[in-house]
C-alpha cells in the first residue's frame, strides 16, 4: 500500500514539475506515469540494493519509457525525460550535505555528499545507457497510420 501511495505522490509531483517546466497539458498523464513508475522501481529496489544502484535501474526505466512515449507521441524525449527524472534527483542528500557543513559535522557532510554524487552519477549513467540504444529499437512504439495499414491489406489480396 505504501509503495502505491508513494508512486501516486511521485506521479503528482512529476505532473506539477511538468506544469512548471512548460510541458503541454496533453502530456501530463504520460509524465506522471513515467515519474511514478521511476519512483516505484526505485523504492522497490532500494530495499535490496544500494541507493545508487536503485537510482540507476529506476533511471533506466524512466528513460526507456520516455523514449517509448516520445516515439509514440512524436514529440521530443526531453518533455518526458526532464519531468520524469524529477523524483529521482538527490535533492534531499544535497540539502543534508549543506546542513552538515553548516553545523560543522564534516564526517556526515562528506558521507552524505559522496552518496549524493554517486546517485547523480548513477542517474547520468542510466541516461547514457538508454540513449545509446538506436532509435530503431523504439519503432515498435510508433503508431501505425491507418492508411499504411489499409495499403498493406490491399497488397496482400
Amino acid at each position: 500500500m505504501t509503495a502505491l501511495y508513494e508512486m501516486a505522490v511521485a506521479a503528482l509531483g512529476t505532473v506539477a514539475f511538468a506544469l512548471l517546466f512548460g510541458v503541454p497539458a496533453i502530456y501530463y498523464p504520460y509524465c506522471g506515469l513515467i515519474g511514478g513508475t521511476g519512483w516505484f522501481v526505485y523504492s522497490m529496489l532500494e530495499k535490496g540494493l544500494s541507493e545508487p544502484a536503485s537510482a540507476l535501474y529506476a533511471t533506466i526505466a524512466v528513460i526507456f519509457l520516455s523514449r517509448i512515449f516520445a516515439v509514440r507521441k512524436k514529440c521530443p524525449v526531453t518533455i518526458f525525460l526532464i519531468s520524469g527524472i524529477f523524483p529521482l534527483v538527490p535533492g534531499a542528500l544535497v540539502y543534508w550535505t549543506a546542513y552538515y557543513i553548516v553545523t560543522d559535522d564534516t564526517a556526515l557532510a562528506a558521507r552524505t555528499g559522496f552518496l549524493a554524487l554517486k546517485v547523480a552519477v548513477a542517474i547520468v549513467l542510466g541516461i547514457v545507457f538508454v540513449f545509446e540504444l538506436p532509435q530503431g529499437f523504439f519503432r515498435f512504439a510508433a503508431k501505425k497510420d491507418k492508411r499504411v495499414l489499409e495499403e498493406k491489406g490491399r497488397k496482400k489480396r
